[in-house]
């Protein structure tokens, strides 16, 4: 059986900035109550002719050079978003096209909102573990600008646009060395967008399409879940807190961010936080981060790593790796 370890990093963030004083200008809310509340100061929205795959293309393409790859080498296209191109067909199998790879690789969409990219690396891993796949490339990717009612201050300051994407190898030396996913159904009410299919398009209309949220709510759980992840994984791996070299966590809250790392016994220094520039990028967040912090030198090679994130559905879910 074959490990699979990560060979390559990239992102893309659109180009528009929309600061929290241009925010200011539209709904009731100002700098300080965001950044206090958030840690956010800025996030990136995507232009008018973007969509999901522009991003995500970009994102893919950086990883593949950093890993020293060709498209044609890739055999499983991986991508987790909640805000795709089309319905069908997937995202991925879009990317297939655009990449060049080779036809007859595999390639599907994951829908489990923030909590999609860890979900991915679990899902490629176990690809590559049991010999289904020798390179993927997960990708987190969305245009969330899409979803957010710019009139709700509730969740219109929160979310941001943007890419994030790794390449994965088979190899004989463990890279991801357990992940750990979980999911509740029962608390949709709190985090959503009230609007499918089968409601059919005339339903469309007003805020049905757009984020809802009640986030002192998901906040409370948020912390709750994620602490007992932390223990979960920590013990699956029999580590202790100091263990771990870097928590690269969902950037959703700085508040949240930094209740996981006290749970870990870490400090700040040692937390990748994106967040203040980029918001809640949702399944971007992570890849995002990480590549963040592959490119500046902070994150070496054979650091411990442990990613975390928490979703609507609700989804959570943790990856301990070897980088």
């Amino acid at each position: 059986m074959s490990h699979s370890r990560i060979s390559g990093t990239g992102g893309y963030l659109p180009e528009r900035v929309v600061t929290n004083a241009e925010l200011e200008t539209l709904v009731e809310t100002s700098d300080r109550w965001i950044v206090e509340r958030t840690g956010i100061a800025q996030r990136h929205v995507a232009a008018p002719d973007q969509i999901c795959s522009d991003l995500a293309e970009a994102a893919a393409l950086e990883a593949l050079a950093n890993a020293g790859i060709g498209a044609d080498a890739i055999d499983l296209v991986l991508v987790a978003t909640s805000t795709p191109d089309h319905v069908f067909p997937s995202t991925a199998c879009r990317l297939i096209e655009r990449l060049g790879i080779a036809s007859g690789a595999i390639a599907f969409d994951l829908g489990a909102a923030c909590s999609g990219f860890v979900y991915g690396l679990d899902v490629a891993d176990r690809f590559i573990r049991t010999g289904g796949a020798r390179r993927a490339l997960v990708i987190g990717a969305e245009v969330f600008s899409r979803i957010l009612d710019w009139s709700d201050r509730s969740t219109c300051v929160l979310f941001g646009d943007g890419a994030g994407a790794v390449v994965l190898e088979a190899g004989e030396a463990p890279g991801i060395l357990s992940t750990h996913l979980h999911a509740d159904g029962r608390q949709t009410p709190l985090l959503n967008v009230p609007w499918g299919v089968a409601q059919g398009y005339e339903s469309l209309q007003g805020s049905h399409g757009k984020v809802s949220m009640r986030g002192n709510e998901v906040f409370r759980v948020a912390v709750r879940t994620l602490g007992a992840l932390v223990d979960e994984t920590l013990e699956a791996n029999g580590l202790a807190r100091g263990d771990v070299d870097w928590l690269v966590p969902h950037q959703a809250n700085i508040r949240i961010m930094t209740a996981t790392a006290r749970k870990l016994g870490l400090s700040t220094d040692r937390m990748v936080s994106t967040v203040a520039e980029q918001g809640n990028t949702s399944a971007a967040s992570i890849p995002l981060a990480l590549h963040t912090a592959v490119s500046d030198g902070r994150i070496q090679r054979g650091d411990l790593l442990l990613l975390e994130a928490f979703g609507a559905g609700f989804t959570w879910g943790s990856a301990l790796i070897r980088y």
